[in-house]
């Protein structure tokens, strides 16, 4: 197992260092100068070149990665060019804002979706296989930001059930925090429903033609044993690597979702900061988001032979 940890840790390097290169140097391309942005427009040209060498920015783009890349090594990931933060606690501070409602999310829709698309295949081609999957197909098809906008106008100005913007930590106050995670949370958790239903589904019925299976139920075994204690393991495991794709997608693809309900995630965080030509923050939310995906897979690689006794991790 130890073997098996190491290996895919030094798969990831590469990983990690193709995106540190694209991200560099693609924000680079963006069209704008921190400087004059950060200065404004009445600002002279002497200023201006001051400003971009105490940056920094002066410099040859290679000189500028070789600097910034010194800077990660050692653990600093700059200061905000807008704010003035440490962009490593920054960013960090802002992800675990994302990761809570996203955790959660991902969490609720597995717990209702998995089950879903295992009946679903069960049931195939009866009126409960074409519901669930009907259901499944509509929900994929709803944009979130579309399905956000329509639950604030229901349970917040409609009804007044719950908050319709802002945030509060729940370390702060943890009734108030649940209450404004409430909708976003349900945004995600019907959108993502869609996804894992039909994989679910088509996993399962996959499973349920093979040979043991037939075996099992000349046996004698009820369809419920023959379902969930022979086909389910079997069955979940494509079922794990989607849902491991999808929490790593979501922690660094929600800005929508924390737009509309105006969450301080990491999502927003990045917009800003590319409106702001905010570079170190750029940079420290791509390659946190680069990272949660390693770390997310390396978990899925992990836990795989637990739900699918045909893998063994070597």
């Amino acid at each position: 197992m130890i073997k098996f940890i190491l290996n895919r840790l030094v798969m990831a390097i590469p990983t990690i260092v193709i995106v540190s290169v694209a991200v560099f140097t693609l924000i680079r391309l963006i069209p704008g100068d921190p400087a004059a942005l950060m200065l404004g427009d009445m600002a002279e040209p002497q200023q201006i070149a001051a400003l971009r060498a105490e940056l920094g920015l002066d410099r040859s783009i290679p000189e500028q990665f070789v600097i910034w890349a010194g800077n990660i090594l050692s653990g600093d990931f700059g200061t905000s060019i807008v704010t003035g933060e440490p962009v490593l606690h920054l960013v960090v501070s802002r992800f675990f804002v994302s990761a809570e409602i996203v955790v959660i999310a991902v969490l609720l829709a597995s717990l209702i979706a998995v089950p879903a698309g295992v009946i679903a295949a069960w049931r195939q081609n009866s009126l409960t296989d074409l519901a669930l999957v009907g259901s499944a197909t509509v929900l994929l098809s709803i944009p979130t930001f579309w399905l956000g906008l329509l639950l604030l106008l229901a349970f917040g100005l409609k009804l007044g059930w719950l908050p319709v913007l802002g945030y509060v930590p729940i370390s702060e106050n943890w009734k108030a925090g649940l209450l404004y995670l409430v909708l976003p949370v349900m945004t995600l958790v019907i959108h993502e429903m869609g996804v894992i239903i039909r994989m679910a589904r088509a996993s399962t019925l996959e499973v349920l033609r093979l040979d043991y299976i037939t075996h099992a139920r000349a046996k004698g075994l009820s369809e419920s044993a023959v379902l969930w204690r022979h086909a389910f393991k079997n069955a979940f495991g494509p079922t794990w690597t989607m849902i491991g794709l999808i929490l790593g997608n979501l922690l660094g693809g929600i800005a929508v979702i924390e737009t509309v309900f105006t969450i301080p995630g990491l999502g927003r965080l990045m917009v800003d900061a590319i409106f702001q030509r905010d570079y170190p923050v750029i940079q420290g939310c791509l390659l946190l988001v680069a990272f949660s995906y390693v770390v997310v897979n390396l978990v899925v690689d992990l836990l795989y032979p637990l739900f699918d006794p045909r893998v063994v991790a070597e």
